[in-house]
């Protein structure tokens, strides 16, 4: 029977009915529902790694050891894992060993715009792409099948789109793949000079290989329609194609690296005008003008942002077309903003009055750029908060440095801010660093990491604890508050800030979205009420600016009081006392 799956959910699938025994993962939008779904399958053993570059070693040593492994992120965390990534491609495999990455065009929940497929052309390693949740599932099992035939990892992209659409997938059983068996071979698996020279010798016959499987694979298709025009196009892109160009021909690569050269020119030697549809860079394009064919891409089609239906009507517009009427409305905007009762919000509203500068990081957090409290000065990459307030202090002075802080999240200090830390203190630095210990990684849905004290099962585990870890790095000075005790808050900071040593300040209060965060209730405006707006400083979207007077939204409101610690005149009180 047919079910409407998601697009990660199907990757799931598919990875379960492949026989996968581990799967390994660091949370990132758009690929985060991946590894939740596997989790729910008892059969796999399911981890949330520390970050994307351990996850992906977790899964090599599954590989290694005989089994079917799965490793997930999203486009900037296959950054992280890249060291593994190319060497892995040296090694080959023993169990079959599939790496999911989540390309995030338009930026939805992503610092940058990143094309995936360059990693698998770097690092020699084949690539697949599904354009729904059927060949999501169907291409996991097809990536496993090529891993174990050519001795490699194979590297599965899915974008925004791909990952959370919908569409039918027919479930089937799962096949119970026993364990390959492990045999001691440090020729190929251990990768000093002398042995990496041979292994990359096996890994150019390998690519020879594959490029005369991806001529033949089924992955790859061609779709006849009217010659008169002629798309090749993969993943998301193809259905955009479909819908706005109707019944041309197509060839739609599921294999989009290696490219089938051959195939590529029967396609185009059978069609007069040749377009590439592709999200993002010239990939296709580049290798297939390479090949001496004339083409159409980005010279009429752009290298930035999510593609659509319309866009590609707009761009390869054609007389011959089916016009396609369009309804021409723009939504309204709506800027994202910290929920309603987030810890966050204390934090960023002290760093405003002190006009520190702040160099922050990738979470919820990061929303501290934007105004009112525009408290953040920079935002790089997974932890590289600390490391650049150490440089900010080695390039402008200790005085400086006195009044720069580093901003990220418990999450984000697991994943890659302890060795940041490290350097401050080994050398000789005295930046601030503030941890925002919320209890849980927020931004990409509530997912446990090692500081929370439970598995991706909600199993309990050994809980990291921040103070002593700190400690244990040599910085002595680590101070626990609540954000949201502003005046402590802000004494601490202060201390903290002119201290001619590193220091920790953990702004201890858990995100107001989880389960067992109870606030007593809506606050109102009372008529003590000056119109002084220092609650609008803070920037919930609970409080609102009538003007003439200012409005709690009982419908947003938490409870949290945050807007009643910087009321200076009471005027904030819970909603139904005072005769209310």
């Amino acid at each position: 029977m047919k079910e409407l799956m998601l697009g990660n959910e199907a990757v799931a699938r598919g990875a379960y009915e492949a026989g996968v025994r581990v799967a390994a993962a660091y949370p990132g939008t758009p690929s985060t529902e991946i590894t939740e779904y596997i989790a729910k399958y008892d059969e796999v053993y399911c981890e949330w790694s520390p970050n994307e570059k351990v996850a992906l070693e977790v899964a090599i040593g599954a590989s290694v050891a005989g089994a079917r492994a799965i490793c997930s992120m999203k486009h900037v965390g296959l950054n992280v894992a890249a060291d593994p990534l190319f060497t892995v491609s040296y090694t080959g495999v023993n169990g079959g060993l599939v790496i999911m990455v989540a390309d995030d065009p338009g930026m939805h929940s992503s610092q940058n715009e990143q094309d995936s497929r360059f990693y698998a052309r770097a690092s020699l390693v084949p690539m697949l792409e599904p354009s729904d949740s059927r060949e999501c599932k169907d291409f996991v099992k097809t990536a496993f099948e090529i891993s174990e035939k050519f001795d490699c990892p194979v590297i599965v992209r899915l974008t925004t789109r791909v990952a959370h659409s919908r569409s039918f997938v027919e479930p089937e059983e799962r096949q119970e793949i026993e364990l390959k068996p492990y045999v001691k071979d440090p020729s190929k698996y251990v990768m000093m000079p002398a042995m990496a020279r041979g292994r990359h010798l096996a890994v150019e016959k390998r690519m020879a290989e594959l490029r005369s499987y991806a001529e033949t694979s089924p992955v790859n298709r061609i779709e006849w329609g009217s010659t008169e025009i002629g798309i090749i196009t993969s993943g998301i892109s193809y259905q955009y194609a479909r819908e706005a160009m109707g019944d041309v021909s197509y060839l739609k690569l599921g294999m989009v690296y290696p490219l089938p050269e051959n195939l590529i020119r029967e396609f185009a030697s059978k069609v007069k005008k040749l377009y590439v549809v592709e999200e993002l860079e010239p990939f296709f394009e580049n290798q297939i003008r390479k090949m001496g064919i004339e083409v159409i891409g980005k010279d009429v089609l752009p290298v930035t942002g999510e593609y659509s239906a319309t866009l590609l009507r707009e761009r390869l517009a054609d007389e011959k077309l089916e016009k396609v009427y369009d309804v021409d409305i723009q939504p309204p905007a709506r800027p994202p903003v910290m929920c309603p009762g987030c810890p966050h919000r204390g934090t960023f509203h002290v760093l405003k009055k002190l006009k520190l500068t702040v160099t922050g990081d990738i979470g919820c957090y990061t929303l501290g750029a934007l105004p009112p409290t525009q408290s953040m000065d920079t935002c790089i990459c997974m932890g590289a908060s600390i490391g650049m307030a150490h440089g900010m202090e080695k390039a402008r002075g200790r005085e400086f440095g006195k009044k720069t802080v580093a901003v990220l999240g418990d999450s984000t200090f697991i994943h890659s801010g302890i060795t940041g830390l490290i350097d401050i203190v080994y050398n000789k630095g005295c930046s601030t660093v503030i941890i925002l210990d919320n209890s849980i990684t927020g931004m990409t849905g509530h997912q446990h990491n090692p500081a929370t004290g439970f598995t991706i099962k909600g199993e309990p585990t050994k809980q990291v604890d921040l103070e002593l870890l700190a400690k244990a790095v040599g910085i002595d000075r680590v101070r626990i508050v609540d954000p949201f005790d502003i005046k402590g808050f802000e004494k601490i900071l202060r201390e903290e800030a002119e201290a001619d040593e590193p220091s920790v300040i953990i702004a201890q209060r858990p995100c107001a979205l989880l389960k067992n965060v109870k606030y007593e209730g809506p606050q109102r405006i009372n008529d003590n009420c000056r119109m002084c707006r220092n609650c609008l400083k803070i920037g919930c979207p609970a409080i609102v600016d009538k003007g003439d007077a200012i409005e709690i939204n009982s419908a947003l409101c938490v409870g949290c009081k945050l807007c009643s610690n910087v009321c200076p005149f009471n005027a904030i009180e819970k909603a139904g006392d005072n005769n209310e």
